[in-house]
């Protein structure tokens, strides 16, 4: 572990960022704006652009005839009747869709001129909730479909129907989670050139999309092209995401057509209106689950049935949302049997996506608040509940039914580690004489594991196993890197992670100059994604916490090879054995014998200037390539099992808050958290990843949701509307610890921790939030929660009684 400042801060601490909209990355490249449809639900009778392509400066403007004509609907991950285009065509199906695009030679340009696009629309019912959306004469979103369900499956792992049966009790409770969004600082942006070429068309495309580069295939898919003529660059800098922009890439196919009828490259940047209407958001996920219990409070069996909302289409990679968490649908507990319903509906609202946390906080939100109910029903602490029902540190590896390998933990260690800090018997104290002065505090727990290194096979248990092509499966967390050595031993490190603030080039100098026995400042990571240069795969990307487990075990591989080429070059010169020598202090030098060394660049010399002095059979090689690809993740088994990660890591955490009785202001009076992720890298930066997701949880938990009259029209468009946290409200006082429990299915036993309290905290605060308001009996069972959310629930609640 080392506590070394971040390199990649002072570039942007000094405005010299290099983001795509500062960038000038294609000469002649013409602006676009985007027409949308100001519709929830609309058919589209006819469209007609001759005003605005007569306006000056005006070089295309194109629309649903001109996408049919070239672009393909997107390949979904499932088969389902609701294709998807880059542009709405026969009907608009969202507020914000896309249904035109203007290319002028300056912004202001493009967008007077969209002013003069004149499309006739056909207003149609929309739905935009989710139960409603499920009803028999609920307004169809796709003609071609029966319902307004796109996916509907079923799984049973074990005797669920029995475990049920021989129950003591059966504690059934319905909840819901909000839509959210990630607001990043830059929003939208693409660059895109169209070139048709000897062999067909090929287009360059620079984007802040940081992933899954599963999106690639998608995107040449939709443009007609092998993945091979399509070339996406990224940015060092890329203004944040937290998921958000890996909906990105209907934009990259858009402007790629938009460029082919301009005849020159074609940028556009998203407004921030634009981004909160259009863009992307987690699910809104309604989930109702049903525990088999004993007197003791033991669960024995777990009914799931999740329905999230995905918007107006199953844009890829959903219905990701539902199976990220598939291995991990039990949480932290021996639960032995589980049933799961998982289904995905369209409504008018926008398309839903990746945002951090991913599935983990509709999960957990949904499996930490039956912990507390069940707790209430049976009389017992919250923490015992937890206690009694948690896998044992002498368990690991352990299997959860639904296929999940948890690779280690010490689960009752992290929970008393939290509790302790916390001081949480002196609390309850503490509360116990609240409440007799008529306070409202309270006390919650919040115990998940937390899932990084995804398995990209999660994505084949949408479609039924009868279905699956045979042969054809999808798995693996593969991540790839390349290291080099210049003739004066300056090493450079290739990472094509695309990160978004995480401090992947920090990590990975410090790594790889530990490794090889360097000065860091002989290391320089080059942060940079190119398809055309970069190696990369299909799950290549920055999300799912992928770094800390798959990018260092790569780096590892490839400084390991590194290192067998310099110390025979440096034995050569040593005229020594090359088992006899070592790496260290910028050296190589004999292990036995500190004095005899020759310096690093020395020896890299040797390789570039005079490599006919290696011994025979070894290579003059100083550039390697290495991929991790971890054998734990494999495809979706025919009993629809899988481990949807490589690696579990864990987190528990305490909330304390009061409500004002007056003002009905929550105020957060402590929270304690303790992550285990593995083995720690750098220090600073997991302190950095615990508090930024606990900055992004508070917002989910209690300020932000994206929000729909029932006529489909966004009511949380601006930030006045839309609240996000500030400084002021993510100052509580923090408890915040760690354990370390080392992976062995990495090199060096690291796991994520980028998003474990993003999907912890909400839950914690709801339970919270439900201890202090018991003794009224309102029951919480949604998100966010603030003062005019508690002026309802109190009002209801007395008017009910």
């Amino acid at each position: 572990m080392t506590t070394l400042a971040r390199i990649e801060d002072a570039a942007l601490l000094t405005g010299q960022g290099r983001f795509l909209d500062d960038l000038d990355p294609l000469p002649g490249t013409l602006v676009a704006t985007v027409v949308r449809s100001p519709h929830a639900h609309a058919r589209i009778r006819s469209v007609n652009f001759d005003r605005a392509r007569r306006c000056p400066g005006v070089a295309a403007v194109i629309g649903p005839e001109e996408v049919l004509a070239t672009l393909k609907p997107f390949p979904l991950s499932v088969t389902a009747p609701t294709p998807y285009y880059a542009t709405a065509t026969d009907k608009a199906r969202f507020v914000g869709e896309p249904v035109a695009v203007v290319v002028a030679t300056d912004r202001y340009l493009a967008e007077d001129a969209a002013e003069l696009v004149d499309i006739e629309y056909e207003p149609l019912p929309a739905v935009v909730r989710t139960d409603k959306a499920l009803e028999p004469d609920a307004p169809l979103l796709h003609d071609q479909a029966d319902s307004n369900v796109a996916t509907d499956r079923t799984f049973t792992f074990g005797d669920v129907e029995g475990a049920f049966a021989a129950a003591t009790h059966i504690v059934t409770r319905s909840y819901s989670f909000p839509r959210y969004s990630s607001t990043p600082m830059e929003c939208y942006s693409v660059v895109a050139d169209w070139r048709d070429g000897a062999d067909g068309p090929e287009v360059t495309a620079h984007a802040n999309f940081h992933g899954p580069f599963s999106m690639a295939p998608v995107v040449a898919g939709s443009l007609g092209i092998p993945t091979s003529s399509l070339r996406l660059i990224v940015p060092a800098d890329i203004g944040g995401s937290f998921g958000i922009k890996s909906a990105i890439y209907p934009y990259i196919s858009l402007m790629a057509l938009a460029s082919k009828h301009a005849g020159r490259p074609v940028r556009w940047t998203e407004d921030r209106l634009e981004h909160q209407i259009a863009s992307s958001s987690g699910s809104d996920r309604l989930m109702t689950l049903e525990a088999a219990v004993d007197d003791d409070g033991v669960i024995g069996a777990l009914r799931v049935d999740l329905i999230d909302n995905v918007g107006a289409y199953l844009r890829p990679p959903e219905p990701s949302t539902l199976y990220r968490c598939f291995g991990n649908i039990t949480g932290a507990y021996t639960i032995e049997t589980v049933a799961i319903r998982a289904r995905a509906v369209v409504t008018n609202k926008a398309p839903t996506g990746l945002n951090r946390g991913f599935g983990g906080q509709q999960l957990y939100f949904g499996l930490e608040r039956l912990m507390d109910d069940i707790a209430v029903s049976r009389g017992i602490d919250p923490a015992d509940i937890r206690r009694r029902n948690m896998v044992t540190a002498d368990a690991f590896p352990y299997a959860t039914p639904s296929g999940g390998i948890y690779d280690s933990g010490d689960y009752h260690r992290s929970l008393e580690l939290a509790l302790d800090n916390a001081g949480y018997e002196r609390l309850r104290t503490e509360q116990r004489v609240a409440r007799e002065n008529g306070e409202w505090m309270g006390i919650g727990i919040a115990t998940i594991v937390d899932p990084s290194a995804t398995n990209i096979g999660y994505v084949g248990l949408a479609t039924p196993v009868k279905d699956r092509t045979a042969k054809r499966g999808k798995s693996g967390s593969t991540e790839h890197v390349r290291i080099s050595v210049d003739p004066q031993g300056i090493v450079t490190v290739l990472l094509g992670t695309v990160p978004q603030g995480q401090g992947h080039a920090t990590v990975a100098r410090d790594i790889v100059a530990q490794h090889l026995g360097l000065p860091v400042e002989q290391v320089r990571p080059r942060v940079e994604m190119d398809t055309a240069s970069t190696p990369w795969t299909i799950s290549s990307g920055s999300y799912s916490s992928r770094f800390a487990p798959l990018l260092t075990s790569a780096l590892l591989e490839a400084a390991d090879r590194i290192a067998d080429i310099i110390r025979v070059a440096g034995s050569v010169l040593l005229q020594v054995d090359p088992a006899s020598v070592e790496l260290a202090d910028g050296t190589v030098r004999v292990v036995d014998d500190h004095e005899r060394s020759v310096e690093f660049r020395h020896a890299a010399g040797l390789v570039h200037w005079d490599p006919g002095s290696l011994p025979d059979g070894f290579s003059a090689r100083l550039y390697e390539e290495a991929a991790f690809t971890p054998p734990q993740s494999k495809a979706a088994s025919r009993t629809d099992q899988i481990n949807s990660s490589l690696c579990y890591g864990f987190v528990a955490e305490v909330v304390v808050i009061r409500i004002d009785k007056e003002t009905l202001k929550i105020t957060i009076e402590n929270v304690s958290s303790v992550h285990d992720a593995g083995t720690i890298l750098n220090q600073t930066l997991l302190d950095g990843q615990v508090h930024g997701a606990l900055a992004q949880a508070l917002g989910g938990a209690m300020f932000e949701e994206m929000t729909y009259s029932d006529s489909g029209q966004p009511t949380a468009g601006t930030f006045m509307d839309y609240l996000c946290p500030t400084s002021a409200e993510a100052c509580f006082p923090l408890t915040s610890d760690h354990l370390e429990t080392p992976s062995p299915l990495t090199r060096l036993g690291a796991k994520g921790c980028g998003e474990g309290s993003s999907m912890s905290l909400p839950v914690a605060i709801a339970n919270a939030v439900a201890d202090a308001l018991a003794p009224d009996g309102v029951d919480i069972t949604s998100l966010p929660l603030h003062g005019n959310v508690l002026h309802q629930l109190l009002h209801t609640t007395k008017k009910g009684n």
